[in-house]
């Protein structure tokens, strides 16, 4: 009796060593386990657009790329939508490691997450009906109704400089606003030059709408970082390799070919600030 109940206690003791090895490999601490989780968008052709379980553009290259040189393969990403308003919050409570979303740097924003970047330099600008001749650039707003994105920087600039002229409509993403445009909702979309000449390249669009090309603003996109993050100049390195290596222009190019769009040489590619 003593002998099969030392025995029981010894099998017993073998598998939960089985057990733990088994959670330890899962775990995240290194080996098969290890992963990186990664915020993007899913509504911007040629930037961060999701179809089915496929994701493509431009930000998403540029997160792969970064993350290779941290030490994670493409199979090692999670990819989780970060929509403009929710950056902050998916950051500082380290839902993701890293976002990579047409996420402008600004000082406001510094105040609560880390930046690495810029990686690339675009501006606001305007999205119009392909037959309209009365938008022209901000000024000529007055009295229009215009759709940004909740919690974008461009939402943030019409409230800032424009709501006296303009009647702002605000829309959790990007796809909404564009519907709305062709819907005669509204009579203009603003945000970024590059998210709209993507937006207008799509085929539902294509030849329905087009961008005005007179940006106003300048924007710095930049990898977001939790603040207490320790990969911040590892990162930075990573973006000036993939400027460096070629692989900056190559990713551009791709993403954003029939696009028609051509970013401004004077500040593209930028120079990563040092960080902070």
């Amino acid at each position: 009796m003593r002998t099969r109940l030392l025995g029981a206690i010894a099998l017993a003791a073998a598998s939960a060593l089985a057990l733990a090895g088994c959670g330890s490999d899962d775990s995240g601490s290194g080996g098969g386990g290890k992963k990186i989780t990664i915020g993007i968008k899913f509504d911007q052709p040629g930037l961060g657009f999701k179809v089915g379980d496929k994701y493509s553009g431009f930000d998403v290259d540029v997160a792969t790329y970064i993350a290779k040189k941290l030490g994670y393969s493409a199979d090692q990403i999670t990819w989780k939508e970060s929509p403009s308003a929710q950056r902050e919050t998916l950051l500082s409570t380290h839902q993701v490691d890293m976002v990579v979303a047409t996420y402008s740097i600004t000082d406001e924003r510094k105040k609560t997450v880390a930046f690495a970047g810029p990686y690339f330099v675009a501006g606001q600008d305007l999205l119009v009906k392909n037959d309209n001749t009365d938008i022209t650039g901000p000024e000529s707003l007055d009295g229009k109704k215009l759709c940004s994105v909740t919690g974008s920087t461009s939402a943030q600039k019409i409230k800032d400089t424009y709501a006296n002229k303009v009647n702002l409509v605000e829309y959790p993403g990007y796809a909404e606003c564009v519907t709305a445009l062709n819907g005669g909702a509204v009579d203009a979309v603003t945000t970024d030059d590059i998210i709209l000449a993507g937006l207008a390249a799509q085929p539902a669009n294509k030849g329905k709408v087009k961008v005005v090309g007179k940006p106003f603003t300048t924007e710095n996109y930049g990898v977001g970082l939790p603040k207490d993050n320790k990969t911040c100049q590892k990162v930075t390195d990573a973006i000036k390799s993939m400027i460096d290596d070629g692989s900056w222009q190559k990713f551009l190019d791709t993403n954003l070919e029939g696009t028609g769009y051509k970013p401004d040489s004077s500040k593209n590619p930028p120079t990563p600030a040092a960080c902070g």
